[in-house]
């Protein structure tokens, strides 16, 4: 993701975290949330808010020591629920199953980095975006990739499912993207000598990076990008309720709190 600051936020949230919100958090099992009689009509009505994400991209998403779905992803649904008189049900899933359990009624929304596309937007609705991000490339130390030109007939590691997998199977045809299910599973590839490189978002780029030594970030992005929630396609009273509470909590404070809880803009 790209350099995330408060100013990248622009279009919403702002204000309590999780912890300080007044909604209550659940993690299920994706088969425990498919099980529950919810619909997504019913979720715009004081119920629950079932969130479905894929926690391995911190800062966005993660779990945590307690066994729990946490990261910025998941205090801005716990805020949203919380201004909607709702609580909030997190299910963690494979990214790629996101839209297909938001078709289904298994979730209501998709919190997990997701990035606005044409394509996507032909199966799913979107929020107001509510982050700003980027693809860069991860190497090893002393690679000869230095920028996304070096990228021809190298092969590239990718997450399945996501916009890094699609630019780079349609930049440099599928036979160099080798797609796996999660980002550290990809990192793993990279520094076991598998792939040459890995394309993914910025935020958990640099925390795969802190955690293993001997790689870095090229300093040039691959792509810049728009984060949004996705809401079944046709939930307009829930896409309504979910961007005018986008719109509170970007006025009050709430999605600073929130970033600055997760990301030190010091550090930046």
């Amino acid at each position: 993701m790209k350099k995330f600051t408060a100013a990248m936020l622009t279009m919403a949230l702002a204000g309590a975290m999780l912890t300080g919100c007044g909604s209550a958090a659940s993690n299920t099992t994706a088969d425990d949330s498919a099980a529950k009689d919810n619909t997504a009509a019913a979720a715009t009505d004081g119920g629950t808010l079932r969130m479905g994400t894929n926690a391995t991209f911190p800062p966005y998403e993660f779990v945590g020591d307690d066994g729990s779905v946490q990261g910025i992803d998941a205090d801005i649904a716990a805020a949203i629920a919380d201004k909607l008189g709702m609580k909030v049900e997190i299910t963690d899933m494979e990214f790629d199953s996101l839209i297909p359990a938001l078709q289904s009624d298994t979730i209501d929304v998709a919190l997990a980095g997701m990035t606005v596309t044409p394509e996507r937007q032909e199966s799913v609705d979107f929020s107001d975006s509510y982050a700003k991000g980027v693809q860069v490339i991860i190497v090893p130390e002393g690679s000869d990739i230095q920028s996304p030109d070096d990228l021809e007939g190298k092969n590239i590691g990718v997450q399945t499912g996501t916009t890094g997998d699609t630019y780079c199977t349609g930049d440099y045809g599928q036979e160099h993207v080798k797609q796996f299910n999660n980002g550290p599973l990809a990192v793993a590839a990279l520094v076991n000598g598998q792939i040459d490189c890995v394309v993914i978002d910025q935020e958990p780029a640099k925390n795969y990076v802190a955690a293993n030594s001997g790689l870095k970030i090229l300093d040039t992005a691959y792509a810049d990008e728009d984060y949004a929630i996705a809401i079944k396609k046709g939930n307009t009273e829930l896409l309504d309720k979910v961007n005018g509470a986008l719109k509170e909590l970007g006025e009050d404070g709430t999605l600073q709190s929130i970033v600055d809880k997760y990301i030190n803009a010091d550090a930046q």
